[in-house]
């Protein structure tokens, strides 16, 4: 009784303090290096897409809350930003119900289709990198819409098709294409045309291109999100839209059946949680590998007095690395699916063993990944991701991320549909210790099986100060995801920067194997000397991958501070935008 209501207090004031927020005059605010925040005061969305964050803006403006409107920003950019914003991949949720004082997540991560085995992708001993990357092999059962309906269903205020009508009118009547995509579909114009199902698409009848200003319209992916909007998830589970991504299977020599579609669940998990500083972090658990690395690494380096060794400095940069190099040799060989492997949460992100870890770390000289095993003894990802962050002026808030992996510019679409598939069986180890496409290593805990979800980078975040949401955060960029969430946390907490300008410092990215440090080419060229003569090998992020990326992750987020909201999106996106509600 006594801690009910200890709970309806706190609750109360925690609602009150978002309310009473709104009577402040304009805060006063830093303008670190010229980068200023957005400023709201009734809510913030943060998207990929300007007309996605328009969508869920919209919703907060008739009084939906974060939950509903982040729903609604991932099927508008299914629509907007379709070489990642899909219904046909899956993702992860981290979000806060303020009438609750709740922080949960939710798993609508692909899973494996029951014909699924180990080493189905094997040929001749070797990875065949054509059927684990750009078969019809390699699609994952869809997860999206099942988890989004969970979202909206449980946390949310309106209905499913209320929070999917934009998205349908967005693809119904069509919508300017902006420079980004403009150039998206010029860049992979030869994968898009080689499937008749994108080159419809995303192409003019005559074959040409939309160019920036035309009005592109997705008639197909429009009927496909009415259905859903009619008869809910078992339209895309069960009715035409399961139907039709069966066919496309079956004509491709895919793998995936209507029992595999019918039977997909999202997870309810509890987040991976932690402390720095004062600030309590949750972030998203298994097969997620991002809130247990991420947690690890804040333990690894909350004893350093870190801000006095300079922002970006060598001496910083350092610890950085050797923490990051730790915690992805250990992500190697520990993260997978919970309901197959016992992933030793606990033990990864005890302060205890991070310490241990970090009394390892010499400050003079850089290690050598060779030399760096990943811990024995503990048990008992894409590009083509996006990531949004929502916050209400009830104190909702939602960090998601989001993929189809390279689906997109696979050109792999169900045909009939207008939906893009997602490519994510990649993700699993097929040959232990041995690379993904995207250069991720994994062991036995990642291996795929019938029913399993494939390990994931994605990290969406949430930090909160005393109870309440304090920073919301994500990035796509498959394994540098991790890193770039790292980096975030620590330019706002360690350094008071504000959101704009935590998000467009220079990055760099290291995760044990290759052994090289990633960096953005606006780093410090004497920091990066320095490094150098420490051992560490550093290399340009454009040098360094093969498909040419010249920058580390692209952020979304939000702050709130002082009862308002300030956000950014980072500003290595081109046609991104952040709204705040007045």
């Amino acid at each position: 009784m006594i801690k009910n209501i200890i709970t309806a207090i706190s609750i109360f004031v925690f609602v009150t303090s978002f309310s009473v927020a709104q009577e402040k005059p304009l805060p006063d605010y830093d303008a670190v290096d010229g980068f200023v925040p957005i400023i709201g005061s009734k809510g913030m969305v943060s998207s990929r897409r300007k007309i996605a964050t328009k969508v869920g803006a919209d919703i907060l403006e008739q009084g939906g809350n974060a939950i509903d409107a982040a729903a609604a920003v991932a099927f508008a950019l299914a629509v907007v930003h379709p070489e990642a914003g899909n219904i046909g991949g899956g993702g992860f949720m981290v979000l806060h119900k303020a009438d609750q004082n709740l922080t949960t997540t939710i798993d609508y991560r692909e899973y494996a289709a029951d014909r699924a085995t180990h080493d189905m992708y094997v040929v001749d001993g070797k990875i065949d990198h054509f059927l684990s990357f750009q078969s019809r092999k390699s699609v994952g059962v869809p997860g999206t819409v099942s988890g989004m309906a969970m979202a909206v269903e449980k946390y949310g205020t309106m209905s499913l098709a209320d929070v999917i009508k934009p998205a349908y009118e967005l693809a119904k009547n069509g919508f300017k294409v902006g420079r980004h995509l403009e150039r998206t579909f010029e860049t992979h114009k030869e994968k898009l045309t080689a499937a008749p199902e994108t080159r419809a698409a995303f192409f003019k009848p005559d074959g040409s291109n939309y160019y920036f200003g035309d009005t592109l319209i997705q008639s197909d992916l429009a009927q496909s999100l009415k259905m859903i909007m009619d008869d809910g998830v078992d339209a895309f589970y069960k009715g035409e839209i399961a139907r039709k991504i069966v066919a496309d299977q079956e004509k491709y020599d895919g793998i995936i059946t209507m029992k595999d579609m019918a039977d997909y669940q999202p997870v309810e998990r509890e987040p991976v949680r932690g402390t720095y500083k004062g600030y309590e972090i949750a972030a998203m658990p298994p097969p997620s590998s991002g809130g247990v690395h991420v947690m690890q690494m804040l333990n690894m380096l909350e004893n350093d007095d870190i801000k006095s060794k300079g922002h970006n400095s060598a001496a910083t940069l350092h610890l950085y690395i050797e923490a990051m190099r730790q915690a992805y040799a250990d992500r190697s060989l520990y993260t997978g699916d919970p309901a197959f492997f016992d992933v030793p949460v606990d033990k990864l992100t005890d302060k205890t063993y991070a310490q241990e870890t970090r009394a390892r770390i010499p400050m003079d000289r850089a290690r050598k990944s060779s030399e760096l095993a990943p811990t024995k003894g503990l048990q008992s990802e894409s590009p083509q991701t996006t990531h949004f962050s929502v916050m209400d002026k009830w104190g909702n808030a939602v960090s998601n991320t989001y993929t189809v992996n390279y689906g997109f510019y696979e050109g792999m679409m169900a045909g009939g549909t207008g939906i893009v598939l997602n490519n994510e069986m990649d993700d699993f180890d097929h040959l232990p210790y041995e690379p993904d496409v995207n250069g991720n290593i994994s062991g036995k805990a990642n291996a795929q099986e019938p029913r399993k979800r494939p390990r994931s980078s994605m990290t969406p975040t949430i930090v909160l100060k005393d109870g309440l949401p304090f920073l919301l955060t994500g990035s796509p960029g498959s394994s540098t995801i991790i890193n770039t969430v790292f980096q975030t946390i620590m330019n706002v907490i360690e350094f008071d920067m504000n959101i704009a300008a935590a998000s467009s410092k220079p990055r760099i990215n290291h995760q044990w194997m290759p052994d090289i440090v990633e960096v953005e080419s606006s780093l410090n060229k004497d920091t990066m000397n320095i490094l150098k003569d420490m051992g560490h090998n550093l290399v340009y992020r454009a040098d360094s991958n093969k498909y040419g990326f010249m920058t580390l992750g692209e952020t979304a987020s939000i702050v709130y501070k002082d009862g308002f909201f300030f956000g950014a999106h980072d500003p290595r996106n081109m046609d991104a935008g952040t709204i705040g509600l007045e």
